[in-house]
């Protein structure tokens, strides 16, 4: 689809305009030097395959405030005499900005988007005349939204928990915002919808009920999923992993977590994941183990795209710059045939000394030129190198023979002895790490 730059009444980032591919040799900052987005990468496009989104709170909402201080930017649209003023004057510079940047997608919180009100009728008012402004500021631009989702963890209410919690009235309350939330996403065409359990973990186990949280939160997700599609959503529903921050045990730790819940409680078949980088690396994975994970399972879904800081133990949420990251991430997706519904959603902010309003393009052109760069050398890897073929043959013995009669559920434990008689000792086979690791960076190279 086309698409075309949106300015409303007043430009609020009137030094920038659209963001022009110059390739590699450009000194230009304010230039993508390797995502060219119509190239075609494997039959696709870079913009197919990537399926770029910006994110609606980071990047409008967030003002550089971290846990030791307060905010450091000044944002133009925030001056407003009231809270719906400023919500659409938000709105006109993430539409400005997102269509300046070229990115198809963008994506949002409820609370982002929309200003609560002094009860539920009020915050659903609120938000449905924003929705009505999203979908002609997605008219304008040709703009369409990755996914929807409802913030159930800022409120003071939500304090210990939103479906989790152990006063069922604060679940009530969580439940009126997911409808609201799903009620904007159908109507503005979300491909997905999120689940974000920011506080859906404990502080401490002693005062905790953790299976009846656990099966309140499988029932609301239930609840969720049941309306959404008696409302016409056809979309994914995606739970994102996240280890710990705020409470001390998340229920939805990992992504193998993840996976294990959604098959006890049977929602697999609606719900898949969406992965985070730096959320993995909280939970000491890697980025590309989460995913690996989640393509074994067939429960990947979408990306938030961002990177920790190794040396800080909290969710900083900086924009992707690791070259090694973006490729093997790239490796897992495109060996799972690509997004289907999902993309990658810069979950990510500038720093709290990034006070420019140009430091905010900075840090999507940062991310969006280092994950195109991933596709193109993951692509080569997997097509062009001898990567699959060497991995492949690591698993020979299962191929044919009693391997594949194993493989096959064709043997018992009492053959499988049997068959280590006749063996004898297995000669040791290297695995060849280093070989494989210094493939990948004669690629990257």
């Amino acid at each position: 689809m086309s698409r075309s730059v949106f300015t409303g009444e007043r430009e609020y980032f009137p030094d920038v305009g659209a963001i022009p591919f110059e390739g590699r040799e450009s000194d230009n900052p304010l230039a993508f030097k390797f995502y060219d987005a119509k190239k075609v990468i494997g039959g696709k496009t870079m913009e197919e395959h990537l399926r770029f989104a910006v994110c609606y709170w980071h990047t409008f909402c967030a003002k550089g405030a971290d846990p030791f201080g307060r905010d450091t930017q000044v944002f133009a649209w925030d001056d407003a005499p009231d809270a719906m003023t400023a919500a659409r004057q938000r709105m006109d510079a993430a539409f400005e900005f997102a269509s300046k940047l070229g990115v198809p997608y963008y994506c949002f919180h409820d609370v982002d988007m929309s200003p609560a009100g002094a009860d539920v009728r009020e915050s659903e008012r609120n938000l449905q005349t924003m929705v009505e402004l999203a979908a002609e500021r997605q008219r304008a631009t040709g703009m369409k939204l990755l996914w929807g989702t409802a913030n159930l963890f800022t409120h003071p209410r939500y304090m210990n928990g939103a479906a989790t919690n152990p006063d069922f009235r604060v679940v009530a309350q969580a439940g009126a915002q997911v409808k609201a939330a799903l009620d904007a996403t159908v109507a503005l065409g979300g491909e997905n919808y999120v689940f974000w359990g920011g506080r859906e973990g404990y502080m401490c186990l002693q005062n905790t009920d953790t299976r009846t949280e656990q099966e309140n939160l499988a029932r609301f997700l239930t609840m969720a999923r049941d309306y959404g599609r008696s409302i016409g959503f056809k979309g994914t529903f995606l739970i994102e992993p996240k280890p710990m921050e705020p409470t001390k045990h998340q229920y939805d730790f990992d992504a193998q977590t993840v996976i294990g819940f959604l098959r006890h409680y049977g929602l697999d078949g609606d719900f898949k994941l969406n992965i985070e980088a730096n959320h993995a690396t909280l939970a000491g994975h890697t980025f590309a183990h989460e995913l690996q994970m989640c393509t074994d399972a067939g429960l990947l879904g979408s990306i938030d795209a961002n990177r920790g800081d190794y040396q800080n133990g909290w969710d900083t949420d900086q924009f992707p710059t690791d070259l090694y990251d973006a490729v093997t991430a790239m490796m897992v997706v495109l060996a799972d045939g690509g997004f289907k519904t999902g993309g990658l959603n810069f979950d990510a902010r500038v720093r709290r000394e990034s006070v420019d309003m140009q430091d905010i393009f900075l840090g999507h052109i940062g991310g969006m030129d280092n994950f195109a760069r991933g596709l193109e050398i993951a692509q080569r890897l997997l097509e062009d190198s001898p990567y699959q073929q060497w991995k492949a043959d690591r698993y020979q013995s299962f191929r044919d023979g009693k391997g594949l009669a194993f493989r096959n559920g064709e043997l018992d434990l009492a053959a499988l002895a049997g068959l280590a008689q006749e063996y004898g000792e297995p000669v040791a086979t290297s695995g060849k790490q280093e070989l494989f690791e210094n493939l990948v960076n004669q690629y990257i190279a």
